[in-house]
């Protein structure tokens, strides 16, 4: 049995993996969908959240797990995952990026997020500067993140996206080869994806490498419309035998 963490991506939460977490736990793993501070269920103030309060969060969570954790980030929380394993490298067994943010030390997420330029997103991003957050607007919900997906998704969406906060992506990572460098490393490529494109995920996986580089034919968001595909390759990943 392994222990599996799932981290969310910008303006979502844990209701990302629902349709996810029953098949991991009908194999017999464990599945924790976490919401990251201010988001989904969490309460704490969104203009108080910063990167380092998530990853000790994070790593809180983390410690209070018997054994060892494969950590799962999707999107931009990919920066969750790499920094937290820099603090916990020996009890992170595996990390695994799901069309998420790959990051070399002393870089920041959205000097990446520049560099893509035919993501789809952009234009629909509002900044709230009271709140150091943004918001993604509706209208773009379905192409930019859930074009494969069934529309229930969408209206789910319509209500449970919220505000995301902005310095996260502008904190350089402090990484380091013994601490994070020695945690197994795996990208989940989703070449279609309109949010963080094809292009961007490449160049990462590229920069930073991985023990195994997947491709899933989908959008943004497979663990809505590929549950099962996905959930074939998190068990695959977390059953192979390392070095």
């Amino acid at each position: 049995m392994k222990t599996f963490i799932l981290v969310h991506g910008s303006w979502h939460s844990a209701w990302n993996w629902h349709r996810i977490v029953p098949v991991l736990e009908k194999q017999g793993h464990k599945a924790l969908a976490i919401d990251l501070l201010g988001m989904g269920r969490d309460k704490t103030p969104i203009a108080e959240v910063t990167f380092a309060k998530n990853v000790q969060y994070l790593c809180n969570l983390i410690d209070s797990v018997e054994g060892k954790v494969v950590l799962v980030g999707h999107s931009k929380n990919g920066i969750m995952i790499s920094q937290a394993a820099e603090y916990r490298p020996h009890k992170i067994e595996k990390l695994v990026y799901l069309a998420a943010y790959l990051i070399p030390h002393g870089k920041t997420q959205r000097a990446y997020s520049l560099q893509d330029t035919a993501g789809v997103l952009k234009p629909y991003v509002t900044f709230h500067d009271t709140l150091n957050a943004s918001t993604l607007q509706p209208e773009i919900y379905k192409e930019g993140l859930y074009h494969d997906c069934d529309d229930s998704i969408v209206e789910l969406a319509k209500l449970l996206l919220s505000y995301e906060p902005f310095e996260s992506g502008i904190t350089p990572l402090q990484l380091s080869a013994e601490n994070y460098g020695s945690v197994p490393r795996y990208y989940i490529e989703c070449s279609e994806d309109k949010a963080v494109t094809p292009f961007i995920q490449r160049k990462m996986y590229e920069e930073t490498t991985c023990n195994k580089v997947y491709t899933m034919p989908s959008s943004h968001s497979p663990f809505f419309s590929q549950p099962n595909e996905l959930c074939a390759i998190l068990t695959e990943i977390a059953e192979r035998e390392e070095g």
